[in-house]
């Protein structure tokens, strides 16, 4: 074993020296330095600013697949009235209701038959989107124009190519 050579005191500083560091222990124990308060709140910060985002991105999408989900459950009421009339009713109404989309606005329809062509959807091509009947929600914005190229439809969520596709409109 080790030993270690005995300590030399000298005359003046061992009181001193103890009383310094039994002050540093006890304050020790009862807080924390200013430093490591401001350490904290960085660390805090930078763990809201990646995970805030993150959770709006991950709402956003989940706002987005519930109405991808109602446009295709409203469809298919749609198409089961279709078989029992042989023509598509007027409005959602007819069907019982419809809810209202994510962002609390109401879903857009539109029957294909007695529709205007400045009525129906148009795609990059101007173009329609559907032959059957238009069913879309306004998305985040709340705002719509009938061709997909208008900025304001950009975010809206469609059903194009008669329930081929149903998804937001700047990825048709």
């Amino acid at each position: 074993m080790w030993k270690l050579a005995p300590r030399q005191r000298s005359s003046g500083t061992a009181a001193p020296r103890a009383a310094a560091l039994r002050h540093l222990r006890r304050r020790r124990l009862f807080g924390v330095t200013l430093l490591e308060l401001m350490i904290a709140v960085l660390v805090v910060g930078l763990l809201t600013g990646i995970a805030v985002p993150s959770y709006n991105a991950y709402m956003e999408r989940a706002k987005v697949a519930t109405a991808k989900k109602d446009i295709l459950e409203i469809s298919a009421r749609l198409d089961r009235a279709f078989v029992a009339t042989n023509k598509y009713p007027a409005n959602l109404s007819a069907l019982g209701g419809a809810p209202l989309d994510p962002w609390g606005n109401p879903y857009r329809y539109l029957a294909m038959d007695g529709a205007t062509v400045g009525q129906k959807r148009k795609d990059k091509s101007l173009h329609p989107l559907n032959s059957d009947y238009d069913l879309y929600s306004m998305g985040p914005d709340g705002k719509s124009q009938t061709p997909l190229t208008a900025k304001a439809s950009r975010d809206d969520i469609i059903r194009a190519n008669n329930g081929g596709f149903i998804g937001v409109a700047e990825d048709y």
